[in-house]
């Protein structure tokens, strides 16, 4: 990788230190994320509950509130409409649980992934009206359906959308439409998640009704939901995730505690990236694997028994969806090495027979984390080609998508993520289109992978105290990160080992301090360090370890340099 080492300005670092009365390093690290006031960089710091933002100031919310409010003095049926992801399923749990609280008649709708697809449909709406539903709430979906929500209309259901999708043109024709990213909407926070739009529902019906004080067990859901969407943790998303992990250590829900059991986290400090990797993965696998309702009826259950079974299917379907994608992946690498041409395209557009739909996705991230490269994940079945692509930062996803228009029978996303469906017969011409827009706008040194790091240091720098304040900056996330050092010259001092065939571990030494390094799936350092002069160049971050009661500090390896 190039690594490209921050270089803040100094004098800016020394008045940060002063003023807020913290360490140059973490001076260094607020500004190496954008912070330019002190008073920003003072409210990140300390995240607290009185800086949410008032949820009044969200185009059409009093709007939907009163008719809310409505709708549950007069006893009407309330139907939440989610979504199959994380994030919709998480803004399921806390508005129905919040509705409910006030009183309200809920029911809701989770799509499944490979009968409904992604969106509202016409035969939902039809069902809810059948059923006495007066009342449909959107959580996480709902922007562009235009022609469903009309359709409700005429059956005299109200609509009320939450979303946080780029509007494209106009706005739904629906009772209220809560987007911050709406071109009129005055919101100050745009970089909220489904979940964190339904949360500011809660928080101003919570108001309304003089109930806020049980606002703050939401955050944990709230939490799982952001994180799980790749959102900023900056802003109000930090303030949702800080005081959400802090609950998620002491979980009072069955279905909480079950997932987190069958996760491997009970006793655990559950972090950002646990939630990323373990928790939100087994929720997910639920819309993935085709299934819908159970990941809600797991928060929603009382019965304990139940909740382990409901959340032992979740880990066993998330199990299996590893499977079927490590079956993709080497499918994929044995394509690669009959072609290696195919992995050097300005963009790699890879197309396999049947491959899991609910899968792609994952495997055209891991792509194109691999390769650098804006990666389109292909399933052919019966004449038709279901897509799933992931893009970096430099390369707008939608925009390629955009220039072959025509081609598509249907498409959506947004700049590093897309989905699409078009026939096999156009593929061909897929590829052909996408490979010259690449050679348009992907320059050669945009395919060398970039490391930002934040400072350069030496072991003999790292203490508990240099772990404490950089854990101050914590959750991490996207546009907070967690820290990426350099130390240059590291001697080996242990031979290196192989853990489960994948991950590098080894020891190295600087200034007489000595620490372990972790390289996870880095196997293929595993030679060239063993047979090395045993000089290395690090870039790391920094972990905490325990074993048995002891705790230390250990390297996490980014990137190795070999001299």
């Amino acid at each position: 990788m190039l690594w490209k080492i921050a270089e803040p300005d100094l004098s800016l670092v020394k008045e940060f230190a002063r003023a807020l009365n913290i360490s140059g390093i973490l001076a260094t690290l607020l500004i190496n994320r954008g912070m330019t006031q002190i008073e920003t960089a003072g409210k990140f710091l300390t995240p607290r509950l009185e800086y949410l933002e008032d949820p009044f100031l969200m185009s059409d919310l009093e709007i939907a509130v009163k008719r809310i409010l409505t709708a549950i003095h007069l006893q009407e049926n309330i139907l939440i409409y989610g979504d199959y992801d994380v994030d919709g399923t998480t803004a399921v749990v806390i508005l129905r649980k919040a509705l409910e609280m006030l009183g309200a008649s809920t029911s809701y709708y989770i799509p499944r992934r490979l009968v409904d697809g992604y969106g509202m449909k016409v035969h939902v709406i039809e069902h809810a009206a059948a059923e006495g539903v007066k009342l449909i709430i959107s959580v996480d979906t709902g922007i562009k359906a235009f022609d469903v929500v009309e359709y409700a209309s005429r059956l005299g259901l109200d609509c009320i959308i939450t979303d946080h999708h780029l509007p494209e043109k106009g706005l739904p024709k629906a009772l209220a439409v809560l987007n911050p990213k709406r071109p009129d909407c005055q919101y100050p926070d745009k970089n909220l998640c489904g979940v964190g739009v339904a949360f500011k529902l809660v928080q101003a019906l919570f108001r309304t009704a003089n109930k806020e004080k049980y606002l703050v067990p939401f955050l944990k859901i709230v939490a799982i939901g952001t994180i799980a969407d790749v959102v900023p943790l900056i802003g109000e998303n930090r303030i949702f995730t800080k005081f959400g992990l802090e609950g998620l250590q002491i979980p009072v829900n069955f279905g909480l505690k079950s997932l987190i059991e069958v996760s491997g986290l009970a006793g655990r400090l559950i972090t950002s990236s646990d939630v990323g990797f373990r928790l939100a993965p087994r929720i997910n696998a639920v819309g993935r694997m085709g299934g819908g309702e159970q990941a809600v009826e797991l928060f929603a259950s009382t019965d304990e028994e139940r909740t382990r079974m409901l959340a032992a299917e979740m880990d066993r379907l998330n199990r299996e969806r590893q499977q079927i994608e490590e079956q993709i992946l080497k499918d994929i690498e044995n394509r690669f090495e009959s072609d290696p041409t195919l992995s050097q395209q300005g963009v790699i557009v890879i197309e396999g027979e049947s491959w899991h739909r609910g899968v792609i996705g994952i495997a055209a991230t891991k792509l194109t984390e691999r390769f650098n490269r804006p990666t389109l994940v292909i399933s052919k079945e019966d004449g038709i080609c279901y897509g799933s692509g992931r893009s970096t930062k430099r390369f707008h996803l939608l925009d390629a998508l955009e220039s072959c228009r025509e081609l598509f029978d249907r498409f959506g996303g947004h700049a590093q993520a897309a989905g699409f469906q078009l026939p096999v017969k156009h593929l061909a011409e897929l590829q052909r289109r996408l490979r010259i827009f690449a050679e348009n706008v992907i320059k050669a040194e945009d395919l060398r992978p970039t490391l930002e790091i934040d400072a350069e240091l030496r072991l003999s720098d790292i203490d508990y105290e240099f772990y404490r304040q950089i854990e101050r900056l914590s959750p991490f996330g996207p546009a907070n990160p967690q820290p990426v050092f350099a130390a240059r010259k590291l001697s080996v001092i242990a031979e290196p080992r192989l853990l489960k065939g994948k991950h590098l571990k080894f020891r190295v030494e600087q200034d007489g301090k000595a620490m372990d390094a972790i390289g996870w799936n880095m196997a293929q350092y595993y030679q060239p360090v063993r047979e090395s002069t045993g000089i290395v160049s690090l870039a790391f971050t920094l972990s905490q370890n325990s074993f048995q009661g002891m705790k230390f500090l250990q390297l996490l390896v980014k990137d190795i340099e070999i001299h």
